[in-house]
């Protein structure tokens, strides 16, 4: 009898096998394929688990094997390259597969339910409704006007109603009425054309020809470009090639702030259905833009990091714009790196792929000198911009106004005056970082993390950044009683605040997860700013990516101290890469764009670099060292990590996992550890970590397998859980 061996979404890292369900035949069992999903019993749950493949037999005795519930699907809902996309993901990751695959699918299908019929959302009227007479709502207008619409075109999608202003409370309350019912709308495949692009300098013509010349078969570019320079019309005219012929394109952003903005310029260039998939969408929203993408109804899908997953009808490009981004990077569960994944789901569809970035990862890099990548620069910037100049502001025994000098308050006086904008760049949010007692020394601190609450004081609350725990903003010390509690240290609501007192004619804008919360936030904000009035621009490391502010002429960096001390060896690369994104928002117009740096230490080397190199000088300089020490990405590196409410249990199970692997390690590979994490305690657990260092891939994937299997026989109590990362981005 045929055995099903599946992929069950679980902790355990091994697959499972099942007896076909009842009624199914030899021969049915037989032709099933890999991916199709079953409805299967797991424990003392029903679980959907994924086909992996038909055996002869199994390890499990027959008397223990269970059948399975029922089959889901027919034929598989994914490609066969993506089920060999998840397969090598779990080896390479070493996490467990059933949870790889189910990244795979959008919600409703991981939750056993049907397949809908792909199509764009919309209404039509119910057998009820279409007997109702016109004149029948004269009281609701809005309904009379829905109802309306639906008799004269039959079925007409939401998008159409909401520009018409008919809500979604008018369309539930016709619901309601059983006048109405929800359908989706068959996306009828059509041409993809694009309108006329951009002229291309020298430069940009030059780099295009070389990626068209590649072919449609595998290769990997990567295209190095100052700020400023291009590269998003790069992209458009490569993806018009694509969608010329007949095939479609995956564009990968680094976070939700720039798909609106991303969206918009592609809509404008392209009549095309265009799919967006990111974490701020509905789940009934994924998984119609999941379909599209399926289907092939859609020839550009535009997403964050779990959108490389996204199967695709006819794959022809992958571009990841701003790849050397740590988000792209998943930092909990299933640790992948978008970016590395995007590079092999290329390789396995035989389709080119295009990293973009104005200062690329010296991963990239390095590719790019063994040969691997092949290698585009520009230089210079589109149309007549030009690069801004940067200086260092000495904020050595200066007064600080909520941490301004006077020299770049007289700066923004002269560049706002102009008629052009300011954008000053804090990267931390809130009031300040560090409520304390003037009498007695009390501070107010994280009861589950090793970590001080920051003060917000629009919301008179304290808030701990790194588990989410929020309480009261007290009105005296808990301690002493004293009233006199200090907001020490800076925020950008507190330079808010004095930029309101201080410009009091011109607009401030700031620009931090606080602020951009709600939809469309981000998007009405960069409308706002694009229409080139006078205005300051205050803001964390959302207001650096890839955004294109025009009239901003003057960037100023208000704390790069900040920047320069890191315990990380990639410190100095992300401060790099940091400064040089947040300078390219200067300038990028016709106005020639200035880039101040308050700093208290003008001599640091890494500041010296930033005024006399490119970053590409400063990337290759860093290359040079990491290859001296060993360091990836000229070395490899693997973290485990444990998390306990118990520290000793912790340090103990990592104790006894390195005594027990370090024999069979492979050559060169080394272990450092067991040691607690800089930030010991976070969210109630003990964090500890073992860090394993090896010269190459190959050797540090072996070496990470000896870790998996011998913490996958070492007991686990008080609540202790560890967990694997290959390519660690944060090593603390």
């Amino acid at each position: 009898m045929s055995v099903l061996r599946l992929a069950i979404p679980s902790p355990l890292r091994r697959q499972f096998d099942y007896l076909p369900p009842a009624g199914m035949s030899e021969a049915e069992a037989r032709s099933l394929q890999p991916g199709v999903r079953l409805r299967v019993p797991f424990g003392r749950r029903e679980v959907t688990g994924y086909l992996l493949a038909v055996c002869d037999q199994s390890d499990v005795p027959d008397s223990s094997l269970k059948a399975a519930l029922a089959l889901l699907d027919t034929t598989p809902l994914v490609d066969p390259q993506l089920l060999q996309l998840a397969q090598w993901a779990a080896r390479y990751y070493h996490h467990p597969v059933g949870e790889v695959y189910s990244t795979l699918f959008p919600k409703r299908l991981r939750e056993g339910k049907p397949q809908l019929p792909g199509g764009t959302p919309g209404w039509q009227l119910t057998t009820r409704g279409k007997g109702l007479p016109a004149e029948a709502l004269p009281r609701a207008q809005r309904q009379a006007q829905a109802l309306g619409l639906l008799r004269e075109h039959g079925q007409v999608t939401g998008a159409e109603l909401k520009a018409q202003g008919i809500s979604a409370s008018v369309l539930r309350n016709l619901q309601d009425k059983r006048l109405i019912e929800p359908l989706a709308i068959s996306d009828h495949l059509h041409t993809a054309t694009s309108n006329p692009g951009l002229p291309l300098n020298d430069e940009q013509a030059t780099a295009l020809q070389s990626l068209l010349a590649a072919g449609d078969g595998f290769s990997c570019h990567l295209l190095e470009g100052v700020t400023g320079s291009g590269k998003t019309e790069i992209y458009l005219q490569l993806i018009a090639d694509c969608l010329q012929r007949g095939h479609q394109a995956l564009v990968l952003v680094p976070e939700i702030g720039l798909t609106p903005q991303t969206l918009a310029r592609f809509q404008q260039r392209f009549e095309a259905k265009i799919s967006v998939l990111h974490s701020g969408l509905s789940d009934a929203q994924r998984y119609l833009a999941w379909e599209a993408a399926r289907s092939g109804a859609a020839q550009i899908v535009i997403g964050t990091r779990s959108a490389v997953f996204t199967p695709l009808a006819r794959p022809g490009l992958l571009i990841v714009d701003e790849e050397h981004d740590g988000s792209y990077k998943q930092q909990d569960g299933f640790r992948y790196s978008a970016r590395d994944v995007a590079v092999k789901r290329a390789q396995l569809h035989d389709c080119p792929i295009l990293l973009g970035s104005a200062t690329p990862s010296l991963e990239s890099i390095q590719n790019v000198e063994a040969g691997r990548y092949q290698h585009q620069q520009l230089t210079q910037r589109a149309g007549s911009g030009g690069m801004p100049s940067i200086q260092t502001l000495d904020v050595r025994k200066q007064s600080l106004q909520a941490g301004l000098s006077d020299a770049l308050v007289r700066a923004m006086e002269e560049t706002l005056a102009a008629g052009q904008q300011v954008l000053l760049f804090l990267n931390r949010r809130g009031y300040a970082p560090t409520l304390q007692c003037h009498d007695c020394g009390w501070i107010a601190e994280c009861r589950a993390c090793d970590a001080r609450l920051t003060v917000h004081r629009r919301q008179r609350r304290l808030r701990c950044h790194h588990c989410g725990a929020t309480s009261a903003l007290p009105r005296q010390c808990p301690q002493c009683h004293s009233e006199r509690l200090l907001a020490s240290g800076l925020g950008t609501e507190q330079t808010e605040d004095f930029l309101r007192a201080r410009f009091q004619q011109w607009p401030i804008h700031r620009v931090d997860s606080d602020s951009m919360q709600s939809k469309g936030a981000m998007q009405a904000l960069a409308d706002e700013i694009n229409r080139g009035q006078p205005c300051i621009l205050l803001g964390t490391q959302m207001l650096t990516k890839g955004h294109h502010f025009p009239a901003v002429s003057l960037v100023a960096v208000i704390d790069a101290d900040a920047l320069l001390f890191s315990a990380d060896f990639r410190g100095e690369e992300r401060m790099a890469q940091l400064l040089t994104q947040v300078a390219g928002r200067a300038g990028r117009a016709d106005i020639a764009g200035s880039v101040l740096l308050q700093t208290h230490y003008p001599d640091h080397p890494a500041l010296l670099a930033m005024l006399g190199s490119s970053y590409g000088e400063q990337a290759r300089g860093m290359l040079r060292q990491r290859q001296e020490s060993g360091l990836p990405p000229a070395g490899q590196l693997v973290l485990m990590r444990t998390d306990c409410p118990n520290a000793e249990y912790g340090e103990q199970f990592l104790q006894t996992l390195r005594e027990r692997s370090t024999p069979h390690l492979p050559a060169g590979a080394r272990l450092i550890g067991p040691l607690p994490s800089p930030m010991q305690r976070r969210a109630g657990k003990y964090r500890c970590q073992l860090l394993l260092t090896a010269p190459d891939r190959r050797s540090a994937q072996a070496a990470a397998g000896v870790l998996v299997a011998n913490a996958e026989t070492l007991s686990t109590r008080q609540g202790l859980n560890w967990s694997i990362d290959i390519d660690p981005q944060d090593v603390f």
